[in-house]
Formats: C-alpha cells, sequence, structure tokens
C-alpha cells in the first residue's frame, strides 16, 4: 500500500479531501505566529472541509456496525456536526446575526446548490432519472412544515417586540415542538421506511471498512480539531468583514454552510452521478431537515446557556429565499424523475440569491 493511499484509508478522506487536511496545521499555525485575519480566516475555513469529511465517514463507519436502525440515528445526529460547532463558536462570541444566516444559508446550499449540482452532473451523466415520487413528496412537505415553523416566529415577533420575554418564550417554545417533530420524523423513519432514499435516515452509503474503534478516534480527533479551527475562524470574523467591506450576515449565509458540509455535499454529487438519485435527494433534502429541525431549536435552547440568547427571528429577505427554495424541491419532487435542465435552474436561482445577499446591506 503506498503513503497516500494508507492515509485515505487512515482518515477516510478521497484524494481531493485529503489534499485539504496540510490547511488543518496551517491554520494553528497561522493562529499561533498572529498571522493576518484574512490568511487565518481562509485557512481555517479550508481546513474545516477534510474534518468533516472525516466525521461523515467515522459516521458511517459507526451506522455499519450498530445497524441501520441505531447507524440512521447517528447519521440524523450528526450529520450536520461541523456547522453546529462552528455556529456555537459563533454564539458564544455574540455573532448572532452569522449564526441565524448560516442557519438560513444551510437550507438555501443543500437546496439549490447541492440538488442543483447533484441534478445537474446526474441528468448529463444519465439523462432523465427517476426517484421514489411518495418518499420525495413527503419529504418536501415536511420541509415546508419546517420552514414555516422557522418563520413564524420571526413574523409574529414584530408583534409582540419589545416585549422581549415574550420574544424569547416563543422562540424556545417553537424551538421544543420543532424538536419534538424531528423526534417524530425520525420514529417514522425508523419504523416504516427503508433507509437508503430516507433523508433523516440513511444507511451507510460508502463503506469504509474501520472498526468501531478506528471510528470513535477519528470522530473524537475531528471534532476536536474543529473546535480549534471553529475557535481561529470565528476570531477572525469581524477583521475580515471589516477589512473587506463585507457583513457578517454574508460570511454566514454563503461561505459558512458550503465549508461545514461540503464533504456530504460531494457524496450527493457522486451519488448522483451512479444514478442513485433516491439517496442523493435523501442527503440534500436531509441535511436542510436536520437544519431546521434539529440545528436551530438546539441552538436556541444552547444560547441561554452560553449567555447570549438566540431568538428565532429571520428577515423577511431570508424567510422569502427559503420559502421559495423549498417550494422549488417540492415542485422537483412532484413527478418522480429529474434532468439536468431542473439542475442549471436551481443553479441560477441560488446564484441570483447569493449576489443579492452581497449587495444587501447588513439587514436591520
Amino acid at each position: 500500500m503506498t503513503r497516500v493511499a494508507y492515509l485515505k484509508d487512515l482518515l477516510g478522506l478521497n484524494t481531493p479531501l485529503l489534499i485539504t487536511v496540510i490547511f488543518v496545521p496551517a491554520a494553528i499555525l497561522a493562529e499561533a505566529a498572529e498571522a493576518d485575519p484574512l490568511y487565518r480566516f481562509l485557512l481555517s475555513a479550508a481546513g474545516v472541509i477534510p474534518l468533516a469529511g472525516m466525521i461523515g465517514t467515522a459516521t458511517e463507519a459507526l451506522a455499519e456496525k450498530t445497524g441501520p436502525r441505531l447507524g440512521g440515528l447517528l447519521n440524523a445526529t450528526l450529520g450536520n456536526a461541523a456547522e453546529l460547532i462552528i455556529a456555537l463558536a459563533a454564539l458564544r462570541e455574540g455573532l448572532v446575526s452569522l449564526v441565524l444566516a448560516s442557519i438560513t444559508g444551510s437550507i438555501l446550499g443543500n437546496l439549490l446548490l447541492v440538488m442543483g449540482v447533484a441534478l445537474l452532473v446526474g441528468g448529463i451523466k444519465n439523462g432523465v432519472q427517476k426517484f421514489d415520487r411518495a418518499h420525495a413528496g413527503v419529504d418536501a412537505t415536511l420541509l415546508i412544515l419546517s420552514v414555516i415553523a422557522l418563520g413564524i416566529p420571526s413574523l409574529f415577533n414584530i408583534a409582540i417586540e419589545p416585549n422581549f420575554a415574550s420574544v424569547e418564550g416563543l422562540s424556545i417554545g417553537a424551538s421544543i415542538a420543532m424538536l419534538v417533530m424531528y423526534v417524530l420524523a425520525l420514529v417514522y423513519s425508523l419504523t416504516t421506511r427503508s433507509h437508503e432514499g430516507d433523508p433523516l435516515v440513511r444507511e451507510a452509503h460508502a463503506p469504509s471498512g474501520w472498526s468501531m474503534r478506528h471510528a470513535l478516534i477519528a470522530l473524537v480527533i475531528a471534532v476536536g480539531l474543529i473546535v480549534v479551527l471553529s475557535e481561529i475562524l470565528v476570531g477572525a470574523v469581524k477583521p475580515v468583514t471589516e477589512s473587506l467591506g463585507l457583513s457578517e450576515f454574508f460570511l454566514g449565509i454563503i461561505l459558512v454552510p458550503i465549508v461545514g458540509n461540503v464533504a456530504e455535499h460531494l457524496v450527493a454529487v457522486q451519488v448522483a452521478v451512479k444514478n442513485k438519485m433516491d439517496l442523493s435527494l435523501s442527503i440534500a433534502v436531509g441535511s436542510s431537515l436536520q437544519i431546521a429541525l434539529f440545528v436551530a431549536p438546539v441552538m436556541v435552547i444552547l444560547s441561554l446557556v452560553l449567555g447570549n440568547p438566540l431568538k428565532l427571528e429571520f428577515n423577511s429577505y431570508e424567510l422569502s429565499a427559503v420559502l421559495a427554495a423549498s417550494v422549488i424541491t417540492a415542485f422537483v419532487s412532484l413527478d418522480g424523475e429529474s434532468n439536468w435542465l431542473e439542475g442549471a435552474m436551481l443553479l441560477v436561482v441560488y446564484v441570483i440569491l447569493a449576489l443579492a445577499f452581497f449587495f444587501l446591506p447588513i439587514p436591520v
């Protein structure tokens, strides 16, 4: 076995992701040397990418060892671990707008960018691709309901403010209700549906051959390093936004979601090329559902402990964009088949939204 092959097997990364491992020590050294904040920001962001891939591989390996139900639960719980860790670091520093924007950006990125690339590349390679229409329809409905659940506190807070106690109470109550919905969806997934095409509970899609010990060690190391890099990344946000004239909002809605979930995004595209559209769509939709129904409410609850209460209060631009993306996903799912043109349309919408958010002043 060559040295490169050994490292790929040891870390559970493909060649492109393996190359990015160099950014992990580079970011730590840049922080120690107090390098320019922009360099620290870019290096730490790039370093998170292979670590997120390691978490995904370790989770898949554990899923192989524990069986489809417990393994599916692990996938559903750890699927967005990197994004959650970055958001917690940002929240502790009081970067609330960055956290809220990252929630919005994750949903938009999965539904428009990831699905768009998957449908485009898969359609070019395989022509018209088919998937389970019934499952996709139920998932799209759950997704729209999730977006509505995120939007209700934002809309009602306009009338409730400036009674901040009531605003906080609404956010906490809505978060608890969303977590209950997430648990119910998991129970339904674990007991009644086949796992490969399920958005929340998926069997391992890339056997790693790792032992449980190997997977646990890799998981602990990857999570620990992501915590370190998240601190570096978040610490550089303010100087970077000031020097480049960008807002925390734009960084959160575009960059953070891509960095935190790029490894799983690549898997969604790879399986689409292999004409496994049920699995590809389940990755994109499932990640969005996890963000809306699990990560967002968990952030609200944990924010009370961190001393920076997070309210589910998104601006009208975010709500409009997320609702539009969810509706588009529902329409794509209606006929049970996809083609490259639908993928191109999703990507065009994502690019237009990215440009709009780039030129949008800091939201009020």
